[in-house]
């Protein structure tokens, strides 16, 4: 982002008329020495800007009567612009505009950093809870939202002010770069155009998307969402079960959310150069190499999970391993997995 870009529109128009008006009382006053005394080009913006700049270093050479009636009105005009910019610049630094520009700048230039980062669009009440507990896995995450943030939400975060919908936004928050995006502002249109608008510069993103609507989710898979997600029919889902089966859904819970518990769920994804590639379960060893049990399998391209997947099932590159273990023991799964070790 270009230096300009951080300072306020109508700052910029100010700036560009000032700058315009003292370019005219330049000019206007070396060629009028020119002409009017006789002086050289040197001679004449030398003055100029001396007598503009109010510095007393003389005059060049003596001046005739009209030189001097032309030396005052240089005075009174040119005195005049530089006033008029001494106080859009004060003005700008006293309204505070200056330390949100040099905060704005840091937060680009901290975001241009990020790599495999996710993004979230919309920092309402979902887009917070999806903020929290992506920190929590201690992944760096983008806030983009319309309404400026709160102080200490600026202060702790990286955020941008814009529409999360717009091109340039999106480049800004670095979704060339980004693992993820979530969008999850209170609009399904909003959330569709910024499917489309993510999908569209980065091909490999994941989105998730936020519908508050039924109707809304099939519109958002086909403008790129990888997942739709329904807060109000999630919400709904869960009371139930917390009736029917309180004990499970506490046990899950602490599982997935908690970092008090010593087992937990997670997945982790098969790569090339991993010796369980091409491999049947039965002959991969995940229990005895890991002490993970493997809870399901997710296939690539077509995204079918297996649950208790058999011996017999073969891993390929890009197979997801959902298993449940302790964070020791996910690790080492994860190693194999990636091909760090055997």
């Amino acid at each position: 982002m270009t230096r300009d870009r951080l300072l306020p529109e109508e700052l910029r128009r100010r700036l560009g008329r000032v700058g315009f008006a003292i370019v005219v009382v330049l000019v206007g006053g070396t060629v009028g020495y020119m002409l009017l005394e006789g002086w050289t080009f040197l001679e004449g913006i030398y003055m100029t800007v001396t007598t503009i700049a109010t510095v007393g270093f003389g005059e060049v050479r003596p001046l005739s009567n009209t030189g001097r009636w032309f030396t005052i009105i240089l005075i009174v005009s040119g005195t005049g612009v530089m006033a008029f910019l001494l106080g859009t610049i004060v003005e700008y630094v006293v309204s505070g505009e200056l330390t949100g520009a040099l905060r704005r700048r840091r937060v680009q230039e901290a975001i241009d950093q990020l790599r495999n980062h996710y993004i979230i669009c919309g920092h309402g009440r979902v887009g917070q809870e999806v903020v929290h507990d992506l920190e929590e896995a201690g992944v760096p995450v983008v806030i983009l939202d319309r309404t400026p943030p709160a102080e200490d939400m600026a202060r702790d975060h990286q955020c941008l002010v814009g529409d999360a919908s717009d091109d340039q936004v999106l480049v800004r928050a670095g979704v060339a770069r980004a693992r993820g995006l979530v969008a999850a502002t209170g609009d399904d249109n909003a959330n569709i155009v910024i499917t489309l608008t993510a999908r569209a510069l980065n091909p490999a993103l994941v989105i998730v998307a936020r519908a508050s609507h039924g109707g809304a989710e099939a519109k958002l898979m086909r403008a790129g969402a990888s997942h739709v997600i329904s807060p109000y029919r999630i919400g709904g889902r869960r009371m139930a079960t917390q009736l029917l089966h309180p004990r499970v859904t506490d046990f899950l819970d602490r599982v997935m959310h908690s970092r008090e518990v010593e087992f937990w769920i997670e997945e982790t994804r098969v790569e090339p150069a991993s010796r369980l590639a091409g491999r049947p379960l039965g002959e991969a060893g995940i229990a005895a190499a890991t002490g993970v049990n493997l809870l399901a399998l997710a296939r690539q391209g077509d995204g079918v999970l297996l649950t208790n997947p058999g011996e017999g099932t073969r891993l390929e590159a890009g197979d997801v391993l959902i298993g449940f273990g302790t964070r020791e023991q996910l690790a080492r799964l994860a190693r194999i997995a990636t091909g760090a070790t055997a």
